[in-house]
């Protein structure tokens, strides 16, 4: 009979599609960006959106000198994700991406190129030094933009926002007139991180640690006198013998200490010449220890008394080389007996009386001693350390302290005795020969009793990578702690009151640890540094008159009529005007005398220019927001410290709260190991490199697969296996698109038409669609892509169309074929808007091998609505079983295809033994032979047999195999007992019909 039976395959409705399994991804994407240039999808979507809710995700700008790194791209992915399905949700999602152009990177590369040229800087007229600086930040702007797009960003990429626009560099300017005009500015002399090698104050934000070997020496401070308040009071006593005891113990008291040694323990050496004070602990147990034997080498001698930490004194005694027989503890030494002590300085008398270190050193308790390390107490050089700062600045005597020894070049100043042009670090930032001077000189006036290296964690300049000092600078600071008297009080009075209940109030944190950490960072920070002592940045436009005190009155020249003139040449000109011939004459025109007054030529910190970019993109742009905040800051978690933070406080000074309503953080990028990446490890991932492989879709699959909460790998390995879920979800595209050729809307079928099956799917349809939307609007991209791609692979691949298959090849035009079709239509809708945001290139093509056309493009739609009446839970509990059933059945079929038994399921006609009534009554409602893909199968509500197949999560399901009985259709495949008895040789009844 199968002899002469015809071919019906072209009888079959197979899928027809041109849509290719291979993507060429590579080749192709370039293609759809021409495509949406040419379109203008972006503004169109904007014409588009017109009364919609406004969405505003605000681009925190990368700087403009240098090829993105994986970094980069896993931050304009997330932002890209977040734009693209606000969008698709309904909102009007705008986009403006910017650039921080100004700042030391791109200063400090034209320096390179002048000093390889054997030029000065210092020699360049600063206006053209500054030009040369925009020039080079122009050219990597071009780079990175082109970068991006290519990554499938979307954007305002023709109208970017630039930190060195002019109108920028005005608003700039104006948003620091505001700290000067409400008294939040004022010039201090502190320490601050300092970079001998860059010339300039840094911000933390400016500062990374790294580990660095630093000398450590243990030196010692000589008791000069002791004298206690007791010794005055004794002779007052009326009881001349009692009075006399007291004298007595008191002057042995002094023979006790005078000459002992206060030792302090330092990782800086070059802080020595600056010291002013030694501090201890109130609460600390301190000892007076005798050496009483020493080692040949050793720095300590017979006879010598060191006071001490009790916790600490052994291993300051190792330190020394002294073994546990060479000292004895004499007696306690309580704080009182130590605040009757004066020290003198270990190179006091060393320069021959020219008394730089001769008067007596302060000695006093503070609060910040402890006993963890070191030996109990803290040497104070309050021109090199905040904490010490702090307490001279509350004692109100820092005049007697503060220092101005070492230089900008972190060189000490030529005149101070043996130290005087020698510097902390070297010019590429190396160790410098100041600690090794230091050292040499306290050994030779016997000031040293131990040193030695540690390894420690030490802030550097993330720029040059250079270790940072602190060192005592005049600069600018805004004060966060000043009432800011501009009347915007509903967040608080000062800028860190502000900034806090904005914290709390105002803003949403994606993940909520966010808010802990930048809440912490608020509340203990200090005052902000806003001054730099460089050249390419916007100036900090003020006046200091000439002969005034910082704390006078009338220091700083606040006039609204100068700071207008001001705001009008940069407008016109840039901030290069304040930097022209007569530019101080020019802004202060008649109404001052010029010769009266300074002009600051200090430039701001660059994270002023970045915080305030709400200014000038969110106030002042017509796409930007409505209200001045945006809704979302999206960076990376090192940006609490940078961006975020200095947003926040900038936005506190001038708009009195946050200038965002969300903040969303990411983590890092490793490698496959978990390790940092780095050029010379040979572990970096370049963008590029992926985009030339596998195409940008496969970068932005990576992302939407990771949990960007936390540090994300990437590598070889892990690419390959993003790789094959994206075939597997193209194959599911590809599969739609062939069954919906030549599908019209004359096929299409109303839900209530369609079988149990097409609304069980309408009915998961209706939950994904709630779960999409919902994680979309928490960023879990994560979550969504889980859900899209569990669905896609078991649901849609490995369940339904699987078992729709035969309807959709062999039936003729039925109504269960037309509610199939139906249904893949209403999943095509779906699935290409839920997974566009993601695979923006990859659903284009899904979408215009459907609907063609130069106008045509995924990115123009919304996600469709789903009709609430789609969702069934009495169905879905019902087909959650007739599941269930179903997986113990192809579970025992997969035994007898492995053992050879069948070739396929169609051979088959298992007896199905059903124990729960309920779940008997389901199966029988349905077609349960086509969901398992057998040509027949039996329900029984009889007990199983021994010899049923049961698979353990499926318990009451047994499953006894039997073969199905008759001959196989030629056209649809099923054995059936009527094959070969109708009109179309060799054919069952359906497939008899569907011949017509």
């Amino acid at each position: 009979m199968c002899a002469e039976t015809p071919d019906y395959k072209d009888t079959l409705n197979l899928p027809e599609t041109d849509f290719p399994m291979r993507a060429g991804l590579p080749t192709r994407e370039p293609a759809w960006l021409e495509k949406w240039a040419k379109m203008g999808v972006y503004d169109r979507l904007r014409d588009k959106a017109e009364g919609r809710k406004p969405f505003t995700l605000h681009d925190g700008p990368p700087y403009a000198n240098g090829h993105l790194h994986i970094g980069h791209a896993l931050n304009k992915i997330l932002k890209d994700m977040v734009v693209r399905s606000q969008q698709m949700m309904g909102r009007d999602a705008r986009y403006i991406p910017g650039w921080d152009c100004h700042g030391l990177p791109i200063e400090w590369k034209i320096e390179e190129q002048y000093r390889a040229k054997g030029k000065n800087k210092d020699e360049v007229d600063v206006v053209d030094f500054r030009q040369e600086c925009r020039k080079f930040a122009e050219g990597w702007i071009d780079i990175q933009r082109d970068e991006f797009k290519r990554l499938g960003i979307t954007g305002t990429w023709d109208k970017p926002y630039l930190t060195m626009d002019f109108r920028a560099e005005r608003i700039i300017a104006e948003e620091f007139q505001k700290f000067l005009m409400t008294g939040t500015l004022y010039q201090g002399s502190k320490p601050v991180m300092w970079s001998p090698v860059e010339k300039t104050a840094l911000a933390e934000a400016e500062v990374e640690y790294h580990d660095k070997e630093s000398h450590t020496i243990w030196v010692k401070f000589r008791v000069t006198d002791f004298d206690m308040p007791d010794m005055d009071r004794a002779g007052e006593e009326e009881n001349v013998d009692a009075g006399a005891d007291v004298i007595r113990t008191l002057e042995k008291m002094r023979g006790t200490f005078m000459g002992a040694y206060v030792v302090i323990w330092t990782t800086t050496p070059w802080t020595i010449p600056s010291n002013k004070a030694v501090v201890f602990g109130d609460d600390i147990s301190y000892g007076l220890y005798e050496i009483t034997g020493r080692p040949e080498e050793c720095w300590a001698r017979i006879g010598d008394r060191y006071i001490l930490a009790d916790k600490l004194a052994g291993e300051v005694m190792r330190r020394a080389r002294l073994d546990d027989g060479m000292y004895r503890r004499l007696c306690d030494v309580t704080s009182h007996q130590l605040a009757a002590m004066a020290l003198a300085h270990p190179l006091a008398g060393a320069d021959g009386g020219n008394g730089e270190w001769d008067d007596p050193r302060d000695f006093r308790a503070a609060d910040f001693v402890t006993e963890d390390e070191g030996t109990g107490f803290v040497h104070c050089a309050p021109s090199h350390g905040m904490e010490e700062y702090e307490l001279y600045r509350d004692l109100g005597m820092l005049e007697q302290v503060i220092t101005y020894n070492v230089m900008d070049d972190g060189g000490f100043r030529a005149d101070l005795p043996f130290f005087g042009g020698t510097y902390i670090l070297d010019r590429k930032g190396k160790e410098g020969n100041a600690n090794t001077a230091v050292i040499n000189k306290l050994i030779e006036t016997g000031g040293l009793l131990a040193r030695g290296k540690i390894k420690h964690s030490y802030p550097h300049s993330w720029r040059s990578k250079a270790p940072v000092i602190y060192r005592n600078t005049p600069q600018w600071f805004a004060a966060i702690d000043r009432p800011v008297g501009d009347g915007q009080d509903t967040y608080g009075t000062t800028i860190r009151q502000r900034a806090l209940t904005s914290i709390d109030q105002l803003v949403t944190w994606t993940p909520q640890t966010g808010r802990n950490r930048l809440y912490s960072m608020i509340e203990a920070r200090p005052d902000w540094v806003l001054s730099r002592q460089r050249a390419w940045g916007v100036p900090l436009t003020c006046f200091v008159k000439k002969g005034a005190m910082p704390t006078d009155s009338d220091y700083l020249l606040r006039d609204e009529t100068v700071n207008a003139r001001v705001l009008e040449a940069f407008e016109a000109e840039g901030a290069d005007a304040w930097y022209k011939p007569g530019a101080k004459e020019r802004f202060l025109g008649n109404d001052y005398d010029p010769s009266e007054w300074d002009q600051v030529f200090d430039i701001l910190d660059v994270w002023f220019d970045s915080g305030s970019t709400h200014a000038f993109v969110l106030r002042d742009r017509e796409d930007g927001s409505e209200d001045g905040l945006a809704d979302l800051y999206l960076e990376g978690t090192d940006q609490h410290r940078g961006w975020f933070h200095s947003s926040m406080l900038q936005s506190c000074g001038t708009q009195g709260r946050a200038p965002y309503r969300g903040v969303l953080t990411h983590g890092f990028t490793l490698d496959e190991k978990g390790n940092k990446m780095s050029k010379s490890l040979g572990n970096t991932v370049a963008p590029e490199d992926v985009t030339k492989q596998y195409g940008a879709d496969i970068l932005r699959l990576w992302v939407a697969q990771a949990d960007y909460t936390a540090d994300l790998r990437i590598g070889p390995e892990i690419l390959k296996g993003v790789a094959d879920s994206y075939r597997r979800l193209r194959n599911t595209m590809r599969f739609l698109l062939g069954a919906l050729s030549h599908f019209e809307e004359s096929d299409r079928v109303e839900p209530a038409d369609m079988p149990e099956l097409e609304r069980y799917v309408l009915h998961r349809l209706a939950e994904l669609d709630e779960m999409v939307r919902d994680g979309y609007t928490a960023y879990d991209f994560q979550g969504v892509f889980q859900q899209l791609f569990n669905f896609c692979t078991v649901e849609l691949s490995a369940f339904y169309f699987d078992v729709r298959k035969d309807v959709l090849y062999c039936d003729g035009d039925t109504a269960r074929r037309r509610a199939a079709r139906t249904v893949m239509d209403l999943l095509f809708h779906r699935l290409t808007t839920w997974l566009a945001p993601v695979l923006v290139f990859t659903m284009e093509d899904v979408w215009l091998d459907r609907f063609p056309g130069e106008d045509s493009s995924i990115h123009l739609q919304d996600i469709p609505e789903t009709p609430a009446s789609w969702k069934d839970e009495a169905l879905a509990a019902k087909w959650a079983k007739v599941r269930r059933a179903r997986r113990a059945v192809t579970a025992a079929l997969e035994v007898q295809r492995t053992d050879k038994v069948i070739g396929a399921s169609l051979e088959a006609a298992p007896v199905v033994h059903i124990d729960d009534a309920e779940m008997l009554e389901a199966l029988k409602s349905v077609s349960f032979d086509d969901l398992c893909i057998t040509s027949a199968i039996s329900l029984t509500g009889d007990p199983a047999p021994a010899e049923a197949f049961r698979l353990p999560e499926v318990a009451g399901v047994g499953v006894v195999f039997e073969k199905a009985e008759g001959e196989k259709c030629q056209r649809c495949w099923k054995i059936l007992p009527d094959v070969g008895t109708h009109q179309h040789p060799g054919t069952c009844q359906r497939c008899d019909d569907a011949l017509g």
